[in-house]
C-alpha cells in the first residue's frame, strides 16, 4: 500500500521550505474514509469489481482544473516520436490534439512551458538535430521557456520548478507529451511530490508497445491506459479530452 507520509517525509528534506509548505498542503487531509455500511470486498462470481482510488481514500477530488488558471508543460513533443526507432503508433493523433490544448492555452492566456529529453549528439535525443527539435505543431513561440531534461522526471535536476516560480505558477498543472508511461508519468507523479496538482490530458499522450515481464507484447494502447490509470489512482487527475478541460 503506497504510504504517503512517509513519501511526504522523505521529499521534504529534499526541497526549499516554500516547497515543503507546497507540499505539505495536499497531505492535510490524509484520512481513511470509514468503509460503508454492506460494503463486501469479495467479488459475486463472474464479476469484475473497480477498487477506489488512493485519491479517494486520502481525500484528494478529483476536479479537473481550469485552463486560465493552471499552467500547461508540454513533454518531449520531439520528432524522435514520429520517425525511427522510437516512433509512436499514436504520434500524430497526439500532436494534433497538443496542439488544439497549446491553442486554448495562449488563447486563455496560460503560462507554457516545453519540456525536451536531450540524449546527446548523434542519439534519437539529440537536441542539436533535428530529430531531437519539437515538432511544429507545438513549437514554442517568443517567451515560451525551454526545458531541457535528461531523465523520465522533468523536476529532476532541471530548472523546471525555478522557472514555474518565476511563472508564479498556482498549483494546478496541464500536463500532456511523450511517452505516457514514462516521462508524463514520472514528471506528474514529480509534481505530486513537490506538492502541485498535475492533471494529464489523455488523447495528447502517447506510447509505445512492448514486451511484457513474460515477453508477451504488450499493445501501445494498453501501456498507455495502465500509466494513465497509475496517475489517476494518487498523482493526479486525468482528462481524457482536450475539450475536458474547463476554460
Amino acid at each position: 500500500m503506497y504510504d504517503a507520509r512517509r513519501d511526504a517525509r522523505r521529499d521534504a528534506r529534499h526541497v526549499t521550505p516554500d516547497t515543503g509548505d507546497r507540499l505539505r498542503r495536499p497531505m492535510r487531509h490524509l484520512k481513511l474514509r470509514p468503509v460503508r455500511a454492506g460494503y463486501s470486498p469479495c467479488p459475486k462470481e463472474n464479476e469484475m469489481t473497480v477498487s477506489t482510488t488512493l485519491r479517494n481514500v486520502i481525500g484528494l477530488d478529483g476536479v479537473l482544473p481550469s485552463l486560465s488558471t493552471s499552467t500547461l508543460i508540454l513533454i518531449d513533443f520531439q520528432n524522435t516520436y514520429r520517425t525511427g526507432v522510437m516512433a509512436l503508433p499514436d504520434a500524430e493523433r497526439a500532436l494534433t490534439a497538443a496542439a488544439d490544448l497549446l491553442a486554448r492555452a495562449r488563447s486563455a492566456g496560460t503560462p507554457v512551458i516545453h519540456v525536451i529529453n536531450d540524449g546527446g549528439e548523434g542519439t534519437p535525443y539529440d537536441i542539436r538535430a533535428e530529430i531531437g527539435q519539437i515538432a511544429p505543431h507545438v513549437a514554442p513561440q517568443d517567451g515560451e521557456p525551454v526545458v531541457v531534461k535528461g531523465f523520465p522526471n522533468s523536476f529532476h535536476e532541471t530548472g523546471l520548478l525555478e522557472t514555474l516560480r518565476g511563472l508564479e505558477a498556482g498549483p494546478d498543472l496541464v500536463l500532456a507529451g511523450f511517452m505516457t508511461h514514462m516521462c508524463v508519468q514520472f514528471t506528474a507523479q514529480g509534481a505530486f511530490n513537490l506538492g502541485y496538482r498535475p492533471t494529464v490530458v489523455a488523447e495528447a499522450c502517447a506510447t509505445r508497445p512492448l514486451a511484457g515481464p513474460d515477453g508477451a507484447p504488450i499493445p501501445a494502447d494498453l501501456l498507455h491506459a495502465a500509466a494513465l490509470t497509475t496517475i489517476g489512482d494518487l498523482f493526479g487527475t486525468v482528462a481524457a479530452r482536450v475539450a475536458d478541460l474547463p476554460a
